[in-house]
């Protein structure tokens, strides 16, 4: 399969693991929560809703517009550190985001 193709298909199946544990929003953040200057938005977002509104619509924009996606790339490791281990549905949130992050990993061998 295409990497476009498999990325789109990791990023459907992190969206549905956010769906499944009721992490996945209706409503958007206020505008002010995307000026964040830290990373993830980690002051002004939750995990998982930098997730729903900043990496997979930024992705699927790449994707859509036939643009070169990231050649390295790993988020794994800080929502490893950002959710705790009660957090709802982290054990699958995490396994979908290193699957994610092995094909940027492998792009970049």
């Amino acid at each position: 399969m295409e990497r476009h193709a498999l990325v789109r298909q990791h990023l459907h199946a992190i969206e549905q693991v956010l769906r499944d544990h009721q992490l996945w929003q209706s409503v958007a953040p206020q505008p002010a929560a995307f000026e964040s200057t830290q990373p993830f938005c980690m002051d002004t977002l939750e995990p998982h809703a930098w997730l729903q509104w900043v990496l997979i619509p930024r992705m699927h924009a790449l994707i859509d517009s036939k643009q070169p996606l990231p050649t390295s790339f790993a988020i794994a490791p800080y929502y490893e550190m950002a959710l705790d281990a009660a957090h709802i549905g982290r054990a699958q949130l995490l396994a979908a985001l290193q699957e994610l992050d092995v094909l940027f990993t492998d792009a970049a061998d």
